[in-house]
């Protein structure tokens, strides 16, 4: 099933990214973590894709056939275009058709110092647009309701996200963040631009604070006093950052869910107690 398909058919979503594992030999432990996150039903789950080579994109795709053949889950296949040509794009969709899997999210991908870009896709965009030329894969795409990094302002922000709305990207999911009047502004901003397109918000609850504040950086995030508050006070307790920080992206998902957004997309960090707890605390309100 296409993901637009879902949001034709339901009020919002409920979905998870979860990431393959760095070792081929490890492909099999992550059965429990999705025996666990499809139990919890959601409509989708995104599986992630870095550059750097066949390995990884042979352990994406067969990361979304478990998902999609063992566990009966609509996958959505993330790919990146920074440091690929046409042809290597061409044979990746290839692959895609036959193992009938239908949904992608297309990204430009993070710049890597170790690998050459290529000079076939500079933006998102251009990846969305290449591939609905000849296919029919249903196309989501990336966004920032506090601007990418890279962005001059929110004016040429929301021009680039209009021009990859317009190549083609049928639903958008959100970059993490932490203030909810951010996505609430940005969603304003976006339909003021005649962006219409389900945007869903991206959330990752707080278990770890260092790999927090990297993807603060990494991302450009604002950092609520409220939030900094959680971890100054318990970044050195595990199980007390664990219950606060579990404790601030249900209300920030709550608070989501009443103003009547599109869906949740919660960045799971392959932590199926994370989602669980997640799925427990709005079980009767989502």
């Amino acid at each position: 099933m296409k993901i637009s398909e879902i949001y034709e058919k339901k009020k919002r979503s409920l979905s998870f990214e979860i990431f393959p594992p760095k070792k081929e030999s490890e492909l099999g432990n992550i059965d429990e973590t999705l025996a666990v996150l499809c139990e919890l039903k959601p409509d989708f789950i995104s599986v992630t894709f870095g550059a750097g080579g066949s390995a990884n994109c042979n352990r994406t795709i067969e990361l979304a056939k478990k998902i999609k053949y063992e566990y009966h889950v609509e996958p959505v296949v993330h790919l990146t275009c920074l440091h690929y040509n046409k042809a290597e794009i061409d044979e990746f969709a290839k692959i895609l058709k036959a193992e009938g899997l239908e949904n992608i999210l297309a990204l430009r991908g993070d710049r890597n110092p170790n690998l050459q870009a290529k000079e076939d896709f500079a933006h998102a965009s251009d990846l969305i647009s290449y591939l609905k030329k000849d296919n029919d894969f249903c196309i989501a795409g990336a966004c920032y309701p506090e601007c990418h990094p890279e962005s001059a302002d929110r004016v040429s922000e929301l021009k680039n996200l209009k021009t990859k709305v317009d190549a083609g990207a049928e639903v958008l999911l959100s970059q993490l963040f932490f203030d909810n009047e951010q996505f609430f502004q940005f969603r304003e901003d976006c339909r003021i631009a005649d962006i219409n397109v389900p945007i869903v918000p991206g959330i990752m609850p707080v278990i770890n604070a260092a790999q927090i504040k990297r993807m603060i950086t990494m991302c450009g995030a604002s950092f609520p006093e409220r939030f900094q508050k959680i971890i100054h006070k318990y970044e050195d307790n595990k199980e007390a950052l664990f219950d606060a920080g579990m404790s601030y992206a249900l209300s920030q998902i709550i608070d989501l869910l009443v103003s009547d957004i599109d869906g949740i997309h919660l960045y799971t960090m392959n932590n199926p107690a994370v989602a669980r707890k997640i799925c427990e605390g709005i079980r009767n309100i989502i």
